[in-house]
């Protein structure tokens, strides 16, 4: 089923854009797909680059999955440019380290006035636990839009528990 996310209150230039997320779990694959409707040209998306694992994705255009997993949670960074990151964390912004798995295969699409990102990420045994999907957007102008399922907090924090709103089989 696809749900909508939303832009946080912050965000003040979504600039007609529309972004949706589909996620189904299967074993230990979440499969993912991401959609971005209306002026995607209006929209920085990263250059191509190495299909490995790169800290910082959150910082320009990139679509994220959180999955919790035990007492803490599993954070993946999915970008357009094939790069990605996984982190498991022990807590709420605790214990971050990066997570070892396989290298997920990012495949997009980008036909007029529309955006998609799909992928399967393996995840470990235990992240089995509500999901929350977001995303960060960044403008031509440099302005950066922050989208989720839920945002419980006055500022951005897709690690805030309240965000994993997204109960999968």
């Amino acid at each position: 089923m696809r749900r909508s996310l939303i832009p946080h209150p912050t965000t003040t230039n979504v600039g007609g854009l529309t972004l949706g997320a589909e996620a189904r779990r299967s074993a230990r694959m979440l499969s993912l797909e991401y959609g971005v409707g209306g002026p995607v040209e209006a929209v920085r998306w990263p250059e191509v680059a190495a299909r490995m694992h790169t800290d910082g994705l959150w910082r320009t255009t990139c679509f994220e999955a959180f999955v919790a997993a035990g007492d803490g949670y599993v954070e993946v960074n999915l970008s357009p440019s094939g790069a990605w990151a996984a982190y498991r964390f022990d807590g709420y912004r605790e214990g971050m380290r990066a997570l070892s798995i396989p290298a997920p295969f990012i495949v997009t699409r980008q036909p007029p006035g529309r955006f998609a990102l799909t992928v399967d990420v393996e995840l470990p045994v235990e992240a089995m636990g509500a999901v929350g999907l977001s995303a960060v957007i960044e403008g031509l102008d440099g302005a950066i839009g922050y989208w989720a399922l839920a945002h419980p907090s006055d500022k951005p924090d897709f690690h805030h528990p309240d965000s994993f709103v997204l109960e999968l089989p």
